[in-house]
């Protein structure tokens, strides 16, 4: 079959075209997709931020929902009508690395998991059911920006009811941290950015406290306020994973990162951090368990613990890919979501 797709054809150079489907490998399970998140994943691969790409012409994306129409031989987990999350993290199920497509006698790579299209292939353990009556607006956040958000607190950072807690960008990911951090009753919540518009969602979000970073320095002004036990590092930006972890307390204080950043660039340390007694942690996208942790977002969702209206704003059409990679370098969209439908 044909569908129409979002090809990064070189650098900066995406191209909407129709490309040809292969039939289904023992594993994979063809998805009717509806909506697709862009995150700075995409933002980095795109603008060539990532170094060497040894697999152009690709297909982009790695967090959407649908609804499946096929599954492949050996397939268990899910069946033609499911509504699924589609996540770039591995759940269980058969691993299959590797899908190609055909664009007008070319070979277009996709990998695993790709939902920057109308339809997709998908390997089986890039896929969690959900339950009919779930919104699949806000599923499609549930395969990136709110597990890799809520599980860097939850599952990561850990921390205890009356712990206080920092938040480094306040994204997509940020956002859902704050929000874990509520739910997990840290206070209090510190909410770091550029951005006036994203620090505003960030009190939405639970934030109690708001600092400017391009206005004050960081570092000091949560001193002001409190002895840090946890910061998140959720921008992509080397100066702020240095200077979060500069902002948590001695003997003890704990600090994540979870940002990406650009290829080639490196974060700072001085090892007199790390001889008071301070932690660096790293993440693999919240260390959540998709089969395990996602039907626990969907319910934090669905009674009301967790408000992803902040993050649904700016909706795009598959068309409008490149306008909604550039609304979100420029900061003027915290996750711009591509409506398949449009």
């Amino acid at each position: 079959m044909q569908t129409k797709a979002a090809i990064l054809v070189n650098f900066n150079q995406v191209v909407i075209d129709e490309i040809t489907l292969p039939p289904l490998k023992p594993g994979q399970v063809l998805v009717e997709i509806h909506y697709t998140g862009v995150c700075h994943t995409q933002l980095l691969e795109v603008r060539g931020k990532r170094g060497e790409d040894p697999f152009l012409p690709h297909c982009l994306g790695h967090e959407g929902s649908g609804i499946v129409l096929e599954v492949g031989a050996k397939v268990e987990k899910v069946k033609p009508g499911d509504r699924v999350i589609l996540s770039w993290i591995k759940g269980s199920g058969a691993n299959v690395l590797s899908s190609q497509f055909d664009w007008k006698g070319r070979t277009v790579n996709a990998g695993a998991i790709t939902t920057f299209s109308r339809h997709s292939i998908l390997s089986e353990n890039r896929l969690t059911p959900i339950a009919k009556d779930f919104p699949l607006k806000e599923a499609s956040l549930l395969g990136c920006a709110i597990p890799t958000g809520l599980g860097v607190v939850f599952n990561t950072a850990r921390p205890q009811a009356g712990q206080s807690m920092a938040v480094f960008g306040c994204g997509g990911i940020g956002l859902c941290a704050i929000r874990g951090a509520s739910i997990a009753g840290c206070v209090p919540i510190i909410a770091v950015d550029i951005n006036p518009a994203k620090l505003l969602a960030a009190k939405s979000m639970g934030a109690t406290h708001v600092i400017d970073a391009s206005k004050q320095d960081p570092v000091e002004e949560i001193q002001k306020i409190t002895t840090l036990d946890f910061s998140i590092e959720a921008s992509g930006s080397p100066k702020a994973m240095n200077q979060a972890l500069r902002s948590v307390r001695s003997q003890g204080g704990a600090s994540v990162v979870v940002g990406n950043a650009p290829y080639g660039q490196q974060m700072e340390l001085d090892p007199k951090e790390l001889n008071q007694g301070k932690r660096i942690l790293g993440t693999w996208g919240g260390d959540n368990v998709p089969d395990v942790h996602y039907p626990r977002y969907c319910n934090l969702i669905r009674y009301k613990q967790l408000d992803a209206s902040p993050m649904l704003g700016n909706c795009y059409s598959l068309d409008e890919v490149e306008r909604a990679l550039s609304d979100l370098e420029m900061g003027t969209a915290i996750r711009p979501i591509i409506d398949l439908s449009l």
